[in-house]
């Protein structure tokens, strides 16, 4: 399975939970800690990747990198922005 195809069925399950959700996620404060968030993906990724932690079969990629990264890392920063405060916020109105 490649990164891509994987991504893609990432996003598309985190598109169904981002529907039913929606109600628990604050769009507002979104965007700048979506900012924030993938500015620390693209030095950390890079950084890890560059000191051989990471490694990545990049036949395996979209072939989109942005320095060392894979785009597709930024997928999965992108859907823990709104799956954790979400969850956070869903949970905490069961209490």
């Amino acid at each position: 399975m490649t990164y891509p195809v994987l991504t893609a069925i990432v996003l598309g399950v985190f598109a169904v939970y981002a529907v039913i959700f929606r109600r628990w996620i604050n769009w507002r404060a979104l965007l700048p800690a979506a900012g924030l968030m993938l500015l620390l993906t693209l030095v950390f990724d890079n950084l890890i990747i560059a000191s051989g932690i990471v490694d990545y079969d990049f036949e395996k990629t979209a072939g989109i990198r942005l320095f060392l990264a894979p785009i597709e890392d930024f997928a999965y920063t992108l859907v823990a922005l709104v799956l954790v405060p979400s969850l956070f916020n869903w949970l905490r109105s069961r209490l």
